[in-house]
């Protein structure tokens, strides 16, 4: 049976309380927190992190055929982000990288055409809301990304949820819209549309369901996703499922990540389903899609090695209001009173395309020493062209020393600056992200993250940094 291979989830560790929103703005208090993506990420970096999870199974990585890459928020246009998502990851360069953007629906496509397709897809769901201060969008809103790994037996994976029918309908409905450059979308009154997405979603899932031969009372797990909350509600309410079959929205923990959020709803249910559970996931926006997918016995031991949960009860302390304005560019601040960083230039970040995107090291056949960067010569056995290229995005390291630098260009000052000794050899110098200056101390184990490092004349510079190991985290095996 064709079905889901494995999923990663990856959600921002910074978080913004409702309740400094409304103290700052003088509005109405909500409950809970937002996830934030951090100055230095974007819906490619976040793509990243979520494929990485979901890659980590061993040999995994060279059995993907295509990539699909979903956001309402993509960080080029007229370019492919897909393709730097797909560098990052070191997967076959004959792997299709494409992008489906400009729409929340644009989640749903790529996960209905993922299980659909014959080839072992990856596809990628991330976005990155934000909305005008103290408007919904802005409080409710949430960044995060999850990724998902469809396939079959005959592709030399265990399934570990099969599909057992999906659906669609589509329907143009004038509900949410932005304009082309528009920064913030617009919304139509929320009783407009409630009554037809209730109805579309009934007519999906009925489809679904007579299609898989399931009875809506055997669903254990019935997960609805979209960006109308109203409709959403209404949704669950009139499904006839089982009370205690409908899941957590998390919207009161990280708000709602819209074109990512139906797949950190799935991630979540499949962190802890049991194995012969039925999800049924029900997508709204423009219509409604619905897949079912009943667990098997392979669940338990290939489930994601970073729970949904886990990420959220790791997130920092809320951030102030102001920098979360700042970061999203709705505050203009005083910029450093120094030159602008210059931006990457195409030349360069293509030939070195292995270590700039993949962190690829190399170690030297003669003598075993690690190179980072890569090098043709060993600075210990002085061997030329004898070497052999050795992934380093899953290897964690240790603080050998750190810089506090003030003076630096950064959005989010001061910049932390950290020398690693990466297990089993290697030094490297780069920049300490997702932390504060406690953070920074001598001994620290960290792990790597790709960042975007900069913006320069237009021009996004993606690259790896450290980020601390927090506590409780265990350790990871990349394939």
């Amino acid at each position: 049976m064709p079905g889901l291979i494995a999923y990663g989830a990856y959600v921002p560790y910074h978080r913004l309380a409702r309740t400094d929103v409304a103290d700052a703005l003088g509005t109405r208090a909500g409950k809970g927190t937002r996830a934030v993506a951090g100055y230095d990420e974007d819906t490619t970096s976040m793509a990243v992190e979520a494929a990485r999870g979901a890659l980590a199974r061993d040999g995994l990585r060279p059995r993907i055929g295509q990539l699909f890459l979903a956001t309402a928020a993509p960080a080029y246009l007229d370019k492919t982000n897909a393709t730097a998502v797909h560098a990052a990851l070191g997967l076959d360069e004959h792997v299709l990288a494409a992008d489906m953007a400009g729409s929340v629906r644009s989640g749903l496509g790529a996960l209905v055409t993922a299980a659909r397709s014959p080839i072992p897809t990856l596809t990628i769901l991330a976005d990155l809301r934000t909305g005008l201060p103290g408007g919904t969008d802005e409080v409710a809103g949430g960044d995060g990304a999850a990724a998902f790994v469809f396939g079959g037996h005959r592709n030399g994976a265990p399934v570990i949820a099969e599909l057992l029918a999906h659906d669609t309908v589509s329907d143009e409905i004038l509900d949410r819209w932005r304009l082309p450059g528009a920064p913030t979308s617009r919304v139509w009154e929320e009783r407009f549309a409630e009554e037809i997405y209730v109805t579309l979603a009934d007519k999906a899932l009925t489809a679904a369901l007579d299609r898989a031969a399931v009875d809506i009372g055997s669903i254990d797990h019935f997960v609805v996703s979209g960006l109308h909350a109203r409709a959403c509600a209404a949704v669950r309410r009139a499904a006839g499922v089982r009370p205690e079959a409908i899941t957590p929205d998390l919207t009161g923990a990280i708000g709602n990540a819209g074109t990512a959020q139906p797949g950190l709803l799935l991630a979540d249910v499949l962190d802890r389903a049991r194995p012969g559970e039925t999800i049924a996931l029900v997508v709204l926006g423009d219509g409604a899609g619905v897949l079912l997918l009943r667990t098997t016995d392979a669940l338990p031991a290939h489930r994601a090695a970073r729970p949904v949960a886990a990420q959220i009860a790791a997130g920092s302390a809320p951030m102030p209001y102001a920098t979360y304005l700042s970061w999203r560019g709705l505050l203009d601040r005083e910029p450093p009173r120094r030159p602008d960083p210059e931006p990457p230039y195409a030349p360069p970040a293509h030939r070195r395309a292995g270590w700039k995107y993949g962190f690829m090291a190399s170690r030297c056949e003669k003598c075993g020493t690690r190179h980072l960067p890569p090098d043709r010569v060993c600075v210990s056995c002085r061997s030329v062209d004898a070497m052999t290229d050795e992934p380093m995005e899953h290897v964690r390291g240790t603080v050998a020393t750190f810089t506090v630098d003030r003076l630096a260009y950064t959005p989010s000052p001061p910049m932390l600056v950290v020398v690693v000794d990466y297990d089993g050899g290697g030094r490297f110098r780069c920049q300490l992200t997702d932390a504060t200056e406690a953070d920074a101390v001598i001994g620290a184990r960290v792990e790597m993250t790709f960042r975007r490092t900069v913006t320069a004349s237009g021009i996004h510079n993606y690259f790896w940094k450290a980020r601390p190991v927090r506590t409780g985290e265990t350790e990871e095996t990349h394939g």
